[in-house]
């Protein structure tokens, strides 16, 4: 009986990056580390930059797509757990001060879109220490008809390669709430801007709060406007127009798509955690949907810092750090 092909197989990838005749043994593939990680995700955005950027204005990715083999992906969730974040941070930190050299020089650095978006996902065609990378100009955006241009370093030569795949082979990849991190834009330096060409925001910062949130609402009254609110007590409420009270731990969106009430936000202090309770009709959290509970009995999950949570399927809210 003929075995059916895999994913890659239909591809034509099968043996380019499988099958190498000069491939290693499998055990001499090197182990991967934060380190190695991160350097990779800083090579993607160096490269971007030599890749895209043409006169004098800087172009570069804002969506970083990392591919793993799924044991190895397991194996950071469990034993490094949250080091996908902290990669994440500390990346963008890095992209600022590349970007800041750049405007140093005069040119312009102005961004594609308002965001950062990383995603560590698995496929498991992928070998132990195999790592890809896919990059957007604009997150979330599907390209319709044009092919993906897609990184790859195989664990066979440790050499690394560039191929185009269909956007279809995006559904290949498992993706992780855990693993999905976005970070707002926040660059200023000379020759910086946000999309469109207007002077980027400055970040809000506040010692006495917990965190900040950014509403994107649909209504016209709020075209192209974020809503800011910053989290000062431990407990807090997300709650709709129909909420008319103004007390400093309710958080009231002025938009029909958000419930009255729709979700609690906690810290935990002592664990330095978040959670959140659920009470609308839909919450979905990083691209997870949270099942909704009894306000008077909430059920809470934990959800990290830099989550992108969103209300009946309209209504947008980031959590940030203060």
């Amino acid at each position: 009986m003929s075995s059916k092909p895999n994913f890659w197989q239909r591809l034509g990838l099968h043996s380019w990056f499988l099958n190498k005749p000069e491939a290693a043994p499998r055990e001499s593939a090197a182990l991967l580390s934060p380190s190695i990680i991160y350097n990779y995700i800083l090579q993607q955005f160096e490269g971007s930059l030599a890749e895209l950027s043409f006169a004098n204005r800087i172009v570069f990715y804002h969506e970083y797509i990392i591919v793993f083999n799924p044991d190895d992906y397991k194996e950071f969730q469990e034993g490094k757990k949250g080091i996908f974040g902290l990669i994440a941070q500390e990346a963008v930190n890095a992209f600022y001060g590349i970007l800041q050299q750049e405007a140093a020089k005069g040119r312009a650095v102005i961004p594609s879109a308002n965001k950062w978006v990383f995603r560590f996902v698995s496929a498991p065609q992928y070998g132990r220490g195999d790592k890809g990378f896919i990059g957007k100009l604009l997150p979330g955006a599907t390209e319709k008809s044009e092919n993906l241009r897609v990184t790859y370093i195989p664990r066979q030569t440790g050499m690394a390669e560039t191929v185009d795949l269909s956007p279809e082979s995006l559904t290949a990849f498992t993706y992780y709430s855990e693993g999905y991190y976005e970070l707002p834009y926040r660059f200023e330096g000379a020759g910086a801007g946000a999309t469109g060409g207007s002077p980027a925001a400055p970040s809000v910062g506040s010692p006495g709060a917990y965190a900040r949130f950014e509403a994107v609402v649909p209504d016209k009254a709020y075209a192209g406007k974020k809503i800011e609110f910053l989290m000062r007590d431990e407990e807090i409420l997300i709650t709709g127009p129909a909420d008319q009270r103004n007390e400093p731990h309710i958080f009231r969106i002025p938009s029909e798509w958000v419930d009255t009430p729709h979700l609690k936000l906690r810290y935990n202090r002592g664990e330095d955690r978040f959670y959140i309770a659920a009470f609308g009709e839909k919450t979905v959290v990083n691209e997870k949907e949270i099942a909704p509970s009894n306000p008077q009995y909430p059920s809470w999950s934990e959800i990290p810092l830099h989550s992108r949570i969103v209300l009946n399927g309209i209504v947008g809210l980031n959590l940030f750090k203060p």
